[in-house]
């Protein structure tokens, strides 16, 4: 008995030919074409397509329930010529009873692509290109690829439920502390919101009540004693790049990421001048360097354009193995690299320095509105002078 199958029967010009193995192994394209067709003389709407790069694949053409001609396509490579006949004779019979193989393969592709354009992580990388201006930016960038992405980036960012968040969150205040399962809570809060900003049908499942630590916990307190600077500054006499921009952080007071990521050309004639676009309050900062921190710089090796660098062509990251090596070897635990600049700020005040050359130091904004506009002196010999008592109190510290 012979199917009845829905072939083709107008087809595009081509070549009728009785496809053996040795044929499909030494056919090549026509002279001229692109891609030549062998239709096999055997089966009815199944042939050989040929490239003109010797790419092979073997086809099905048919009509579907509407009319229109579809050509189906397996992988020359995957089959050998009887299994592509079997498999073709198959897929006739199923067309016969009204299959649209595919229709089926172009749903299937729409349904992969919906299912990775809507995951976690694609949601985040769709984020960062938007909001890459964000000076916090780089931290969110960590936390996600550190903690979240490896848990939930690959599931549907609409199914992801609360109590996936709440188990991952336990994970990291158990590995991490309550701090970091707030800063993760946070980020992820705040993804989610920007989602369901452009979203018709999304609501974050983060709601009241999640928080992994208290306003306490999270504005930290911490500063390191007499004995722990006196520990971390030996530990520090290591070469590498930690080492010394753990100096650099408690002799000028920088945040981490500013001091990390700093170039030598912002070192000008004593003077280290951030720009405004590397800042948190937008504004550009100058730090007039105690000799101290300049004796810092210069055992550094410059080799390129970054100061703290294992290579010279990108500034250092990956904090927590840096900070690891130092625990190790001071014996200091439970800190971390912006403790050194509440830290500095603490010592200014130990050795008299003025609160508000202190908060300028610092780079934080002093007085109101009115002082803002019109006071615009510089403040560089008031802040020179608290930054060398500074590093004349370290060196006090650290030589016991």
């Amino acid at each position: 008995m012979t199917l009845a199958y829905p072939v083709l029967t107008e087809r595009p010009p081509a070549m009728r030919v009785k496809l053996t193995p040795a044929f499909c192994k030494n056919v090549t394209a026509e002279p001229g074409k692109d891609r030549s067709l062998y239709w096999d003389s055997v089966m009815p709407g199944f042939g050989l397509m040929v490239t003109t790069s010797k790419h092979k694949s073997y086809v099905i053409q048919y009509r579907n329930g509407g009319g229109a001609s579809r050509r189906f396509t397996l992988s020359a490579d995957a089959l050998t010529l009887d299994e592509a006949r079997r498999e073709a004779r198959k897929r006739l019979g199923d067309i016969e009873r009204g299959a649209d193989p595919v229709g089926d393969r172009r749903r299937e592709r729409a349904a992969a692509e919906a299912n990775t354009t809507g995951t976690l992580e694609y949601i985040f990388n769709q984020y960062l290109k938007r909001e890459s201006g964000l000076r916090s930016i780089a931290e969110r960038r960590a936390v996600f690829e550190r903690a979240i992405l490896p848990v939930l980036g690959n599931r549907p960012i609409a199914d992801i439920k609360r109590s996936e968040i709440v188990k991952l969150l336990d994970q990291i205040e158990d590995e991490r502390g309550p701090v970091a399962a707030q800063k993760a809570l946070q980020f992820l809060s705040v993804l989610f919101n920007w989602y369901a900003a452009r979203s018709d049908d999304f609501r974050s499942p983060i709601v009241r009540g999640m928080a992994r630590a208290s306003k306490q916990e999270r504005a930290r307190k911490r500063i390191l004693t007499d004995d722990e600077i006196r520990s971390l500054w030996k530990a520090t006499e290591a070469p590498g790049p930690y080492p010394s921009l753990a100096r650099f952080l408690l002799l000028t007071g920088a945040r981490r990421n500013e001091a990390a990521r700093a170039p030598w050309e912002e070192i000008t004639d004593g003077v280290w001048t951030i720009p405004a676009t590397r800042t948190k309050q937008n504004a550009e900062v100058e730090i007039p360097l105690s000799k101290m921190a300049l004796d810092v710089l210069a055992a550094i090796p410059k080799m390129g354009r970054y100061i703290f660098s294992s290579t010279g062509a990108k500034p250092v990251s990956g904090f927590g193995h840096g900070k690891k090596d130092l625990d190790q070897a001071s014996g200091v635990t439970g800190w971390t690299f912006h403790d050194l600049r509440r830290t500095a700020r603490s010592l200014m005040s130990r050795v008299g320095i003025q609160p508000d050359v202190a908060e300028r130091c610092l780079g934080h904004t002093v007085g109101g509105l009115v002082q803002q506009t019109y006071d615009r002196h510089r403040y560089l010999e008031e802040k020179r002078e608290a930054f060398e008592k500074l590093a004349r109190l370290i060196t006090k510290i650290t030589r016991g």
